[in-house]
């Protein structure tokens, strides 16, 4: 018989707690960015959509003309579905591998590397069907009414298939930006606790908000390319964007060049940068935040 991996404990903490705390992290995290994850997507999709906007400050004017201030908000309702569970998958997976593959060393970069790696398959698989509607609700003039509207007429109209077509781009992408994000956050986590290790644990929210900060913004730089590919096929036969025969990143990659020239695969990049430092500072900050929370109901029972 299998062991209860609920029950057993890793940093003073049990498999669950990790989840919740994760589920908390990623919530948090997502609704607070959402704005900015609108602006992204659309300048993203501008290269195959009739969107006349391609700087940041176009895109939010574009999308107030178009929307209103509610516009920025168009299918939060999908992320808030697949964020909680997609993040409980994250970070205890992460917390598991972390433990397994550290061998005793917790300072290991390599093992915060490959953690991270096996926690964003796992959670990616979780994810993006609810992004893929995401994205698709994002868009300037989308035809769908709303979440189950847009999960309903994309299973009629091409079938459970295209909620998986970016699955594999989106591995490709959140595996390498999740192993420097994870190796930045930790080594960064470090420094900054030995700057001032005498004021480390009265500035805890800092350290976790700084670092995650810092680990964010390096990530998102390094995979926008990825990202955009990502978008494009999310989005592909909706609003006028390019359908793509084969669904592969050379496919894509090859199309965006053509229509843009390489600054076509950084589209958004400005955006993405915006999203995922302050998103990455409040994600850690808030994971950190739950965990030191539930060790502090533990230790007082």
């Amino acid at each position: 018989m299998a062991a209860d991996t609920s029950a057993l404990p890793h940093d003073g903490l049990k498999f669950w707690q990790f989840m919740i705390a994760g589920s908390v992290a990623g919530m948090t995290e997502h609704m607070a960015m959402f704005p900015v994850d609108t602006i992204k997507t659309q300048m993203q999709a501008l290269s195959s959509c009739p969107i006349n906007s391609a700087t940041v400050n176009q895109a939010i004017r574009s999308i107030l003309k178009s929307d209103g201030a509610s516009g920025f908000y168009r299918g939060i309702a999908a992320m808030g579905i697949g964020a909680g569970p997609a993040h409980a998958v994250y970070f205890s997976v992460y917390e598991a591998c972390k433990r397994s593959f550290s061998g005793g060393n917790p300072s290991s970069s390599s093992a915060h590397s490959a953690a991270g790696v096996c926690a964003t398959v796992a959670s990616d698989a979780v994810l993006t069907p609810m992004d893929v509607v995401k994205q698709r609700l994002q868009l300037r003039g989308s035809p769908y009414r709303g979440v189950w509207d847009c999960v309903g007429r994309v299973v009629r109209e091409e079938g459970i298939g295209a909620f998986f077509v970016s699955y594999r781009t989106t591995v490709v992408m959140n595996a390498p930006f999740t192993a420097v994000h994870f190796a930045t956050y930790e080594a960064a986590k470090r420094g900054l606790m030995d700057v001032s290790p005498e004021s480390a644990g009265e500035e805890k929210f800092l350290v976790h908000a700084t670092a995650g900060a810092v680990a964010g913004a390096l990530a998102a730089v390094v995979t926008t390319p990825l990202d955009v590919v990502k978008t494009q096929l999310q989005c592909q036969g909706v609003c006028g964007c390019d359908r793509f025969e084969s669904g592969s990143i050379q496919d894509v990659c090859g199309t965006i060049v053509r229509k843009d020239g390489y600054a076509g695969l950084m589209r958004g990049w400005m955006p993405r940068i915006l999203f995922h430092a302050p998103a990455a500072a409040i994600c850690w900050s808030t994971y950190e935040a739950a965990k030191a929370f539930f060790h502090h109901t533990t230790n007082a029972t």
